[in-house]
């Protein structure tokens, strides 16, 4: 087994873990307007905290969360965390969503200058920080117009040191596109995972020296292994039974038979050289790039480590990735194996 070099944060020249912590699910409750649940149900803070100071004590630097994740619960569970590591991490949180902080209920999406700031500061506030590192815009879908002007209040904040880079969480790429080549943008965060390939984005990155930052890395839970045709969500789980559209993977409150069997083709060779199947998903998310960063999301110490330990292996070798290509007969891509 070896250890993995530090990929770096795009054009910021900033060096970060090869893995980072997705902080959604350590955010607890939040509901949209409807009652539908936006969350991975209730967490345990203490174990939150625990969990990301042992994952620094392992090598982690990297934290991405979110003002709206448990309507800016998530921020202050990472202010408290690394409130003594501040100099050694890099965190990164995002903007866009509104939100009803005492009923945790997601109310809307605002982007105007005016909110931006507002939103940084109270971002910076909860985070117990004067800076953060890299600032997402938050939502899907944006005109070119209103991109300029977020443009404009990004770079505003930047040159007054409340932010050090700005990007994007998004999969639309020809808007992702235009705002890279109109902005200064450093990173794009999309999904991707070794059952839905990104290639579009993958090649902006590549093209452009941006950092890929990778959600979705695990399809939300499908490819921990842990799950079967009847296995049966929470109602309080954003999987559960009246999971949005947008969430492929589980429907109905069960995980999609059709991903599943996608991942029963596969998972022999995730869990090649000794890896598990979570290991071997982070190994094949390393290989398709070496802009990657994958981000997967925890609630537990024991998940903080097994995600961890998948950078003794590495990523994926070439032959694996083919063999997976020609199983899922979906793509064939050239992989770039440096780490």
């Amino acid at each position: 087994m070896r250890k993995m070099k530090k990929r770096i944060l795009g054009k910021t020249g900033i060096k970060v873990s090869p893995l980072g912590l997705g902080c959604w699910a350590i955010g607890g409750i939040i509901s949209r307007t409807e009652g539908t649940e936006a969350s991975y149900g209730i967490v345990d803070d203490k174990e939150s905290i625990k969990a990301i100071n042992h994952a620094i004590d392992l090598g982690i630097n990297f934290f991405d969360t979110a003002d709206l994740y448990g309507a800016g619960h998530s921020e202050e569970i990472l202010g408290k965390a690394l409130k003594e590591y501040r100099d050694d991490v890099v965190i990164a949180t995002k903007f866009g969503n509104t939100f009803d902080t005492d009923r945790k209920k997601i109310t809307g999406t605002n982007i105007t200058p005016n909110y931006i700031r507002k939103a940084c500061e109270s971002s910076l506030r909860r985070l117990k920080t004067d800076y953060i590192d890299l600032y997402w815009l938050h939502c899907w879908s944006v005109s070119k117009e209103d991109l300029t002007s977020i443009r404009n209040t990004l770079d505003e904040l930047s040159s007054e040191g409340l932010i050090k880079s700005y990007g994007w969480s998004t999969d639309l790429s020809d808007l992702s596109e235009y705002f890279v080549k109109n902005s200064q943008c450093v990173a794009i965060q999309h999904e991707l995972n070794v059952l839905h390939d990104m290639n579009e984005i993958i090649d902006l990155c590549e093209k452009n020296n941006l950092a890929s930052v990778n959600r979705t890395v695990l399809a939300m839970g499908l490819l921990t292994g842990k799950f079967s045709l009847n296995s049966k969500l929470p109602d309080n789980d954003v999987r559960g039974i009246n999971a949005p559209d947008w969430l492929k993977y589980f429907k109905d409150g069960k995980p999609d038979p059709e991903w599943l069997g996608k991942l029963d083709k596969i998972k022999d060779v995730l869990m090649s050289d000794g890896r598990s199947i979570v290991q071997g998903a982070l190994s094949w998310n390393w290989a398709r790039s070496n802009k990657t960063i994958p981000i997967p999301g925890f609630k537990t110490v024991k998940q903080v480590e097994e995600n961890i330990q998948a950078m003794e292996f590495g990523p994926l070798n070439s032959s694996q990735m083919k063999e997976i290509d020609e199983i899922l007969g979906e793509r064939n891509f050239v992989y770039s194996m440096d780490d």
